[in-house]
């Protein structure tokens, strides 16, 4: 995405003895060199015979809000000027942000005003803690930002500033002064930002090529790079021992005799289950498929929900698998991939966990576990103790075998506590949609998915487990309408759409209602 009007140098506000002083605020997440950034324009100023000064107001971690990193400067002309400290609404000539939602909150507060801002943006995205915390899609859609861009701003230059860097093997900060660069909102060369940049010491060559690149994107002679094709899923590939080879094709093959419509996505689903347990966890896997099958017909979106969301149902996110996925070298790779990890340089990971009372009973053998239950003195104890947020480091030997040491417990899975309860939770809302389905197809189709509410654990887990309890309340009230499918998808869609609850209790009273 490359949007872009003739360059033109933005318009400033003359001092009381016609000094210029340009105004730059700079939105930027943490890890993304905010930081830096400001520090070679400030020295960029100064290199060329302006008087410059920079200030941060620190956002929140995890993406609840962005630095605001702000800069003033003006030509020195032997008075010394008295710079504002933070950007006011309608006064800031050139907004810098990093990812294209920080350009939108940018333009919603006022610093980007028609016929004065020079915009620069990147248009990746980096997901809010509002969009990862949304029960279901909580991505919000950058279409309207980008309009919204094109009336607020007087000069806008966004593309993906993110990859330009990543290609050249530097940080987006070096892509982020090139496109500054580029742009002609300031009267200094590129000669003098590259002099910053090697001056820096440190990754020079890398900086300097992103740097570059998106000079030229910014200027208009370079394409900017095309957004990337959404990559089809990748179907997880299992690596089956030869001794379980021949139990493995009798599953392959009770795959191959069902409809057509729903081969795939049992096939996935079953690659899933097996690789989260085992072959027969597989075989428990199609035998709740099979079932739904038989008492549906084409175009079988019931044994489809039935495929999905059992396989969701079979694999639940407990401490062993949550062991598993940190572990996994997959995720290492991936993490170096984010994070651009270079060969010369060292990965270190943390993970957090905060294990409650719940999770380390559950995590036990039947017995011992439900003992535990039992006994609020030793509850209290842990609670008091133990129940608090942990780090640690699977980057070294220790942490990495205490993770791997958990989620080799996975071959006795059935035995503890946990399984016990999502078993029992499993039969009796897979039994509820089985009854449903042989007088409303549609409606049981509804019941199945709404275990979309169910993900997560701890406190995500329980909360999720709470919407799906009131959801599956409602069916009682909706059986025998001819609407009762359509009224359980909005149910559970407010009940996605809001994590408070606010919009399910509206629903809830709705039917209630009409149900009266």
């Amino acid at each position: 995405m490359n949007i872009q009007a003739n360059p033109i140098v933005a318009r400033r506000s003359p001092g009381p003895d016609g000094e210029k002083v340009i105004t730059l605020a700079a939105l930027a997440v943490g890890g993304q060199g905010g930081g830096v950034l400001t520090n070679w324009i400030v020295a960029v100023a100064e290199a060329n015979g302006y008087r410059a000064q920079s200030t941060s107001v620190a956002g929140v971690a995890q993406r609840t809000g962005a630095t605001i990193y702000y800069v003033e400067m003006c030509r020195d002309t032997g008075r010394a000027p008295v710079f504002s400290l933070s950007p006011s609404i309608g006064d800031v000539d050139i907004l810098i942000a990093s990812e294209l939602m920080e350009g939108g909150r940018a333009i919603m507060r006022g610093f980007v005003t028609p016929g004065r801002t020079t915009l620069i943006t990147s248009t990746h995205r980096i997901a809010a803690v509002s969009e990862k915390i949304n029960p279901g899609d909580g991505r919000v859609d950058g279409t309207d930002v980008v309009e919204a861009m094109g009336i607020a701003a007087d000069h806008v230059v966004a593309f993906d500033m993110e990859s330009v860097a990543k290609k050249a093997g530097s940080v987006i900060s070096s892509s982020l002064l090139g496109a500054l660069a580029g742009s002609g909102a300031l009267p200094f060369p590129r000669d003098s930002f590259e002099d910053v940049i090697r001056g820096s010491g440190r990754g020079v060559e890398a900086s300097l090529r992103a740097f570059g690149e998106a000079y030229e994107i910014a200027k208009g002679t370079k394409p900017a790079p095309l957004p990337e094709e959404i990559a089809a899923p990748i179907v997880p590939v299992l690596h089956v021992p030869q001794k379980l080879a021949t139990k493995w094709a009798a599953l392959e093959a009770r795959v191959a005799a069902l409809p057509d419509a729903v081969k795939d996505m049992t096939a996935l689903g079953l690659k899933k289950v097996v690789d989260y347990q085992d072959v027969a966890y597989g075989s428990d896997y199609l035998d709740m498929v099979e079932k739904m099958v038989a008492l549906d017909a084409a175009p079988f979106d019931l044994s489809m929900n039935a495929a999905k969301y059992c396989a969701r149902a079979l694999c639940y996110d407990d401490l062993l698998r949550v062991a598993d996925i940190k572990t996994r070298a997959s995720r290492f790779e991936r993490v170096k991939d984010e994070v651009v990890v270079k060969d010369d340089q060292v990965l270190m990971l943390t993970e957090y966990f905060h294990p409650r009372f719940e999770e380390f009973a559950t995590t036990l053998p039947k017995s011992i576990g439900k003992w535990l239950q039992r006994r609020k003195g030793i509850e209290a104890f842990y609670t008091k103790h133990f129940d608090k947020g942990r780090r640690i480091r699977t980057d070294s030997l220790r942490g990495f075998m205490m993770l791997w040491v958990v989620s080799s417990l996975r071959p006795i899975r059935r035995k503890l506590l946990r399984h016990e309860g999502e078993m029992a939770h499993m039969a009796a809302w897979f039994n509820t949609a089985m009854d449903v389905a042989k007088t409303d197809p549609a409606l049981a189709s509804e019941v199945l998915a709404n275990y979309r509410l169910i993900k997560g654990y701890s406190d995500t887990h329980a909360r999720g487990l709470s919407k799906f309890a009131r959801v599956m309340g409602a069916l009682d009230l909706l059986k025998g309408r001819n609407d009762a499918a359509d009224w359980m998808r909005r149910l559970r869609v407010a009940a996605l759409d809001d994590v408070k609850g606010d919009k399910l209790d509206g629903a809830l009273a709705t039917v209630k209602s009409f149900a009266g």
